[in-house]
């Protein structure tokens, strides 16, 4: 296959749907039964060149995990063909490959010999593994007692350590410490640089922006696009505005309200369940959302671009004067920035009962890649005092996706030159 290392021709999967778990048992007898059929893939086509790292994402049910199933074996496909040139090494979901009754220690031998090392290549392996894995005398404790951080530990620490020619991982970094994820992703970069093929599913566009060399796009079974990580990881926030004109995650009581002050706005991600919020609301944030450089409704922004934040307040009382603030602060509630009307010498006009007002902030994204928390407020003064007419404390995440980051919470954006001194 020369510089190839996977190549992937005409995939399809087709798994049979049944209305009832008794029709696969009467179609099995040789009996006539209904169903329906669903192509998870349907003639998938790509390649992955030696060396390369190559992000595969899409929504839930696109097919990316089942693309990795059948490339690793542990699927057939339908039709179509995968060829694979070097040894593999997959991270497909936590705990595959693992048996629950056996030690740490002999699923790090039984994994490893599944993919295909002789036990010798394991032995001189094995202080790395456990190094890396660190997870002390759980070592030879069943891995039915273990959490999932430690399973997970385990799991890539075997998957990365016995050095494979191809390394697939799929969502597993999602479980564990951010320090032990931190540790997976340098390894991924030592890979990288040994000229290891690494194929990488994930929802973490950061992740994908930053590690991959090129990306593909899966909608519903099909590739829909590949290429460079920014310009597909912009079409994807495009399938999600598409997908989700009218969010569900709106309860009835936003949505009234919405019809009464008009269009609502495009969400496309999830408002935080648990937001915290107070206020006398006589003055209510009715809807909010972001936007990208592009205009897309997405909380996923590219730093270094121009990205948007709106909301939308209904006044029930009328109020004489009103301050419109926004705030993001880190996953640890730490504060890192946020601005309002009153600081940037914005003078905002009394409001009637009735009224209803779009706010609308527009910056530039300089935090680093990383997820972050954004909170909206309407504050203000009534009758002299200071009062709070409703605000909303953590009211929906931001992931801010970063080909380069910097110390500390933003980028300075410097420019450096190196010149020879000649004297």
């Amino acid at each position: 296959m020369g510089d190839v290392a996977i190549q992937v021709e005409h995939l399809s999967k087709m798994y049979k749907l049944y209305n009832k778990p008794s029709d696969r048992l009467k179609e099995a007898l040789g009996m006539k039964v209904k169903v329906r059929e669903h192509f998870a893939l349907n003639d998938v086509n790509f390649q992955v060149s030696r060396g390369e790292t190559v992000g595969i994402i899409g929504t839930n049910g696109s097919g990316k995990s089942t693309v990795l199933k059948i490339i690793t074996g542990v699927v057939s496909p339908t039709k179509g063909e995968v060829k694979v040139d070097g040894r593999i090494s997959a991270l497909l979901e936590l705990g595959a490959g693992f048996n629950g009754e056996y030690s740490g220690l002999e699923n790090v031998y039984l994994n490893g010999t599944m993919i295909g090392f002789s036990k010798e290549e394991i032995d001189s392996k094995l202080d790395d593994i456990l190094t890396f894995a660190d997870i002390g005398d759980f070592i030879y404790q069943p891995v039915k007692t273990y959490s999932s951080g430690m399973f997970v530990r385990l799991a890539f620490a075997v998957a990365i350590n016995i050095d494979p020619d191809i390394l697939i991982v799929d969502e597993a970094l999602s479980v564990g410490d951010v320090f032990f994820q931190a540790k997976c992703y340098r390894k991924f970069e030592e890979f990288k640089q040994k000229g290891k093929t690494i194929v990488f599913v994930s929802h973490d566009l950061n992740s994908i922006s930053r590690y991959c060399d090129r990306v593909i796009l899966l909608n519903k079974g099909n590739i829909l696009d590949e290429g460079d990580p920014k310009k597909i990881v912009d079409l994807y926030k495009k399938i999600l505005v598409q997908r989700d004109e009218v969010p569900e995650e709106l309860e009835q009581d936003e949505v009234e309200e919405s019809i009464q002050t008009g269009t609502e706005f495009q969400r496309p991600f999830p408002r935080n369940p648990e937001v915290l919020e107070y206020g006398d609301k006589e003055a209510e944030i009715v809807d909010f959302t972001l936007e990208d450089a592009h205009g897309i409704a997405t909380n996923t922004i590219q730093k270094m671009e121009k990205f948007t934040i709106k909301m939308k307040v209904h006044f029930k009382e009328d109020i004489d004067e009103v301050i419109y603030a926004f705030t993001i602060k880190d996953m640890r509630g730490t504060e890192i920035t946020g601005t309002n009307t009153m600081f940037e010498k914005i003078p905002v006009e009394p409001q009637k009962k009735g009224n209803t007002q779009i706010i609308t902030f527009r910056q530039t994204m300089n935090l680093q890649g990383g997820e972050y928390l954004l909170s909206l407020g309407c504050t203000g003064y009534k009758g002299g005092e200071f009062t709070a007419f409703h605000r909303l404390y953590d009211v929906c995440s931001i992931t801010v996706v970063a080909s380069k980051n910097t110390v500390g919470f933003y980028d300075m954006n410097s420019k450096i030159t190196i010149t020879d001194d000649l004297s």
